[in-house]
């Protein structure tokens, strides 16, 4: 019995300092404590809409079709303002400008033979949004230097960059829901946290009323759309 007793407590002495041997010292250990804490994001995104054809028949006989065929990335950077809620639940206010464009096209299909027949108007809608999103964080168990986490909230949204007389005009304002997740990496001397949200507008921000228009493709651009609401992917380095 005292055999094994003796052995029982060298494999627990053992297994101790082989537990701390793995575990690796933390970097930061109170600084998700903090009440509140500033920081700032640097990222790309990508600008999406989701567009609803109208089916009007123009004179000619051609149904106008506007769609988005490729995306491409635009560069983000705001600030970050994080409040305490408990040990697993931030408030999250976010400012964030969005420089980028989108390309849209209209493309025509002769309804009587069913078939595209060609025509195409193509344009560019350059958005710069000034994006003021308020999220809860959602933070897992902090394992070594890491904390996965989730967020979702709500913003509004100011487009900077419209202009008018060109083919398509979207409204200056917009609002919507987002979701995302990322990762804390704690260093020695601040937070670095990859993150990917998801951002989907609820408004509709096509601008139908165009006393503006003076070319004949602005004019078909907004007859063959009815309705369009945004979309967009961010991803970001947040540095808190």
């Amino acid at each position: 019995m005292k055999r094994l007793l003796v052995i029982i407590c060298v494999c627990c002495l053992a297994f101790a300092g082989l537990k701390a041997q793995t575990q690796k010292p933390k970097n930061q250990p109170f600084s998700d404590m903090r009440w509140y804490h500033l920081g700032f994001h640097i990222g790309l995104h990508t600008q999406d809409l989701m567009l609803s054809n109208s089916g009007v028949v123009t004179s000619d006989g051609d149904i106008w079709y506007a769609e988005i065929p490729s995306y491409s990335p635009g560069f983000s950077v705001g600030v970050i303002g994080d409040l305490f809620l408990n040990p697993y639940m931030n408030l999250r206010f976010t400012p964030t400008v969005h420089f980028g464009d989108k390309e849209v096209v209209a493309v025509t299909k002769d309804y009587r033979e069913d078939k595209i027949n060609g025509k195409n108007i193509r344009t560019f809608v350059r958005s710069n949004y000034l994006m003021l999103p308020l999220d809860v964080k959602f933070s897992s168990m902090r394992l070594n230097n890491y904390r996965p986490y989730v967020l979702t909230g709500i913003f509004a949204a100011f487009d900077m960059g419209r202009k008018k007389g060109e083919p398509l005009l979207l409204k200056g304002f917009d609002y919507g829901v987002e979701f995302g997740f990322g990762c804390d990496v704690y260093l020695p001397f601040f937070k670095l946290c990859p993150e990917i949200k998801f951002c989907f507008g609820l408004a509709d921000v096509f601008q139908k009323d165009r006393p503006d228009l003076i070319h004949e493709s602005g004019m078909i651009m907004t007859q063959a759309l009815s309705k369009a609401t945004s979309r967009m992917i961010v991803l970001t380095f947040n540095f808190e």
